[in-house]
């Protein structure tokens, strides 16, 4: 049975209070459920987003989507997440990833460490996570009994496992570096299917227990695209050079056919979590309000 759609927007640029209120507003006014907030320098720090975007709605909740983790001590950490869970009476889903953006690392003066051992200090933030949430005597008590749900986001063997084996949600990143820290490769249907076989296989006892998020990297009109096309041409398997609305993170097409293709992606993937980024949010208004 398929879960009921949701739908996020991640918003990424960095502005004044005022115009923040007025994002988030406008996201739950065109019916959004989850407004995430992006985690990368340059960009306002996470939880602090979250509170006054809380404090800005009524009903949507709010998401790191997704954290760095190497640049957190799980510990501190799960002070910041149960307290902005606290303070939004239940609101948070609490987004990790492992990092990827080399360039901010070193802008950090953190190691660049290699894959398998940024996925390490991941699953040790989610084992650490898990066990003091579940501590009754745990403060600052989060709002949700078990604390704030966890959304693992990746794309690669070790972190999906991970994912498959802890996460609430595991959100699919839709492709991969070609070379680490490097750019990022949309992934074609076929490797979609495979990534998400991968995650299946390793469920078990939790299949149908899991929710499934993909992040889509654009949403645009079939007239929008080719101005955009040379931009995200590098970015494209070969496989879809000439048919890029074939790519499940990308939704080219007029408000009807995106509806469809969303409802192709669930039935045919599973996934029941789709999350824009933010200058595709009203482009995607139209789409949400046929799938509502």
């Amino acid at each position: 049975m398929q879960r009921p759609l949701r739908f996020g927007v991640n918003m990424v640029t960095s502005e004044s209070r005022s115009r923040w209120v007025e994002k988030c507003r406008r996201a739950e006014e065109l019916g959004f459920d989850v407004i995430g907030v992006a985690d990368h320098l340059g960009l306002p720090a996470p939880f602090p987003a979250m509170i006054v975007a809380a404090e800005a709605t009524e009903r949507v909740r709010l998401n790191t989507f997704v954290l760095n983790t190497a640049f957190y001590n799980p510990v501190l950490l799960a002070r910041d997440a149960a307290g902005a869970d606290q303070l939004t009476d239940g609101r948070v889903e609490l987004g990790l990833g492992a990092g990827y953006v080399r360039a901010e690392f070193d802008a950090a003066g953190i190691p660049f460490e290699s894959g398998g051992k940024r996925v390490r200090h991941l699953e040790h933030t989610v084992t650490t996570l898990r066990k003091l949430f579940a501590d009754p005597d745990y403060q600052p008590r989060p709002a949700q009994p078990s604390g704030p749900p966890l959304l693992v986001a990746g794309w690669g063997d070790r972190l999906l496992k991970l994912a498959a084996e802890q996460a609430d949600i595991v959100a699919f990143a839709g492709g991969g570096a070609v070379t680490p820290g490097g750019p990022v490769r949309l992934a074609d249907e076929d490797e979609t299917a495979e990534r998400v076989a991968y995650v299946d296989g390793l469920l078990g006892d939790r299949a149908g227990e899991v929710e499934f998020n993909l992040l889509l990297q654009r949403v645009v009109s079939r007239e929008e695209w080719p101005a955009l096309a040379d931009a995200y041409a590098p970015a494209l398997p070969p496989s879809a050079a000439d048919s890029p609305e074939r790519v499940p993170t990308l939704l080219i097409g007029s408000p009807d056919e995106a509806a469809d293709r969303i409802r192709e992606l669930g039935e045919r993937f599973g996934f029941s979590y789709f999350t824009v980024l933010e200058n595709s949010m009203e482009q995607f208004a139209p789409v949400l309000a046929r799938l509502r």
